[in-house]
């Protein structure tokens, strides 16, 4: 994951929903799991880095397409928010738990979003996505 911020800042990003990751969107790059990508929208130039697991657990259930990206909106004072995207609705009132190299954060969940619950800790998340190894978002799916 190091180079992934460097890689990030050099690029303006923007909040992505899952129908804008579905978008005409080009590859800027990729740098081991991550890809950059930007596209053309109404307001501007939009860009953000994400990647998608490479292991699903339990392997027999249907996960669908997940997300996890990280993305900024200029003008409403985010930077660098960290977001998962599940191909499934989150049990209700659920936390997902993202966990890098044993460190944990707590996500709060909405449908199929999940965002870090204190944005305080956005920061120290990222810092730990910069020097990390191994990411592992677990959560529970409205189906139990």
């Amino acid at each position: 994951m190091r180079g992934l911020i460097a890689t990030i800042s050099s690029l303006v990003l923007v909040a992505v929903t899952a129908p804008a990751l579905a978008q005409s969107a080009t590859k800027i790059g990729q740098h081991n799991a991550w890809g950059t990508y930007s596209y053309q929208a109404s307001g501007g130039k939009v860009c953000y880095v994400l990647t998608v697991p490479t292991d699903k657990q339990p392997p027999t259930l249907d996960h669908g397409d997940m997300f996890f990206f990280v993305s900024q909106r200029p003008g409403q004072q985010v930077s660098y928010e960290p977001q998962f995207i599940a191909g499934y609705n989150f049990q209700e009132n659920s936390k997902a738990t993202v966990t890098i190299d044993g460190k944990s954060f707590s996500m709060f969940t909405r449908g199929k979003s999940a965002w870090v619950e204190n944005a305080a800790e956005e920061p120290v998340l990222i810092a730990a996505m910069k020097s990390g190894s191994d990411m592992r978002v677990q959560a529970k799916s409205g189906r139990g």
